[in-house]
């Protein structure tokens, strides 16, 4: 056996070990997720029995049969009416304010523009390092916490400090919201080709002709696009927030529910599947027409 056949042999047999270790991680991961899957199950107390038990098939039924036929009288229309727009009107500001929140603290969080772009000179790359980590660390941290905390929660604190009413439910979603697509932003910026910044740094532009010029070009349509999904997000958070008191038919379905107004809740659910329906729709048509 010469020597190039030695080698070869030699190099198979590495491949073969490689693929028989893949093999048995591959194999180990799944085992793994086999264990965690059943340890959920029955943390979460999962009964599928007492579920599609005949027991709690009558009382599904017997619930589902209370709700027809809807109560379509002008009072209840007018009114589930009335909360599809308050619940439209949440979502929308609650998501511009969510888009003000996350500008002004994507680029702070963005490690590329923090360290060697828009925010600083090229030339001072090399110095100030610890003085560029604080803006990015704090931005970090800040959407961290913003969007750790689920809307529900934010719509209770706000409720406590402005009252009941559609306005928490605009707070909620905007500090919320505002940490999600902040995080997504500045993932987006970090993905930018810095290139034409440099070249117009290079020129002696100014920020404001990097940020208009170089920087917004690229990201644009990614941050409509995230802005419209979240938008979508929102009309339904906006019709869950009512039941602490956010407005909206959120909290018409909760006032139902109490009072087992079972018609009126059917009429109120209507609503609010055309509601957002309509808002996937008009959401996905934009997206097309953006991207």
């Amino acid at each position: 056996m010469n020597h190039a056949d030695a080698n070869a042999d030699q190099l198979a047999a590495l491949k073969a070990g490689a693929r028989d270790r893949s093999r048995a991680s591959t194999w180990a991961l799944l085992a793994l997720l086999g264990a965690l899957f059943v340890w959920s199950y029955q943390g979460s107390e999962i009964d599928l029995g007492m579920l599609f038990s005949a027991d709690g098939g009558g009382a599904i039924a017997e619930y589902v049969e209370r709700l027809f036929p809807p109560d379509l009288s002008a009072k209840v229309v007018a009114d589930a009416v009335e909360g599809a727009w308050e619940t439209l009107a949440i979502s929308l500001i609650g998501t511009l304010l969510s888009v003000v929140i996350a500008l002004s603290l994507a680029f702070f969080g963005s490690r590329n523009l923090v360290y060697a772009g828009l925010l600083y000179e090229m030339e001072s790359r090399r110095h100030l390092v610890l003085l560029r980590r604080i803006p990015y660390l704090a931005a970090k941290a800040i959407l961290n916490f913003l969007r750790t905390i689920p809307e529900m929660l934010w719509a209770l604190v706000f409720v406590f400090l402005v009252g009941l009413g559609p306005f928490p439910g605009v707070l909620a979603l905007g500090v919320h919201t505002g940490g999600v697509l902040g995080k997504l932003f500045a993932e987006v910026l970090e993905d930018v080709d810095l290139q034409p910044v440099e070249s117009l740094q290079s020129t002696g532009a100014g920020k404001i002709q990097i940020l208009f010029y170089a920087i917004l070009p690229q990201v644009l349509p990614q941050f409509i696009s995230y802005t419209l999904y979240r938008w979508e997000v929102n009309i339904r958070v906006a019709a869950v927030l009512g039941f602490v008191g956010a407005g909206g038919l959120g909290q018409r379905i909760h006032i139902a529910l109490s009072l087992f107004l079972e018609q009126q809740l059917l009429t109120l659910l209507i609503a609010l599947y055309v509601l957002v329906t309509g808002v996937d729709y008009l959401s996905a048509y934009l997206r097309r027409r953006v991207v």
